[in-house]
């Protein structure tokens, strides 16, 4: 099982937050990495996250649905973007090997509950003159956000075991 990193971000730039900078959650490494760079971008006039809610409708289950936007930015050039930050592997149709497998089905689900709340998104988006936006690793490593790993990681050298003489 894969371990979540999660937490309350600091702002620390509040006059560049708009919405409540004491409840600030990061539901990931790169969601805490882009706010630090929205907070000491100077091109931003203004972020938040998680502030905008979003209605969308899940064909799965055929319900209506909220969306919580990861982020919402003012850019100093007058423009507005909506950005779901997502690894790369998440925005492409999942390639199913067992269609039967509960892997599969789950893969297949969170794929259509994505694409479900990113065409909501972008119709809003568009009714309002913003953009919408995915941000993978690859936009986060072309915006300096994320920083590129230098070489491999060397393997560990074999330490000798401690051995303790008792005297007794």
């Amino acid at each position: 099982m894969k371990k979540t990193y999660s937490g309350k971000y600091t702002v620390k730039k509040r006059k560049k937050y708009r919405g409540n900078p004491d409840d600030v959650t990061y539901r990931s490494n790169w969601e805490k990495q882009s706010f630090i760079w929205l907070e000491g971008n100077d091109n931003v006039e203004w972020w938040n996250s998680e502030e905008l809610i979003i209605p969308y409708y899940y064909e799965v289950d055929k319900r209506r649905h909220k969306y919580h936007v990861d982020l919402l930015v003012k850019w100093k050039d007058g423009k507005t973007t909506m950005i779901e930050i997502k690894p790369k592997k998440q925005t492409s149709p999942p390639k199913v090997k067992n269609p039967k497998s509960k892997r599969s089905l789950n893969e297949v689900m969170a794929y259509v509950k994505n694409t479900n709340k990113w065409h909501a998104a972008d119709e809003v988006a568009k009714d309002n003159g913003w953009k919408f936006e995915i941000w993978t690793e690859v936009e986060l490593k072309q915006k300096g956000i994320l920083k590129e790993q230098s070489g491999k990681l060397k393997p560990m050298k074999k330490m000798k075991p401690y051995r303790r003489k008792i005297k007794g």
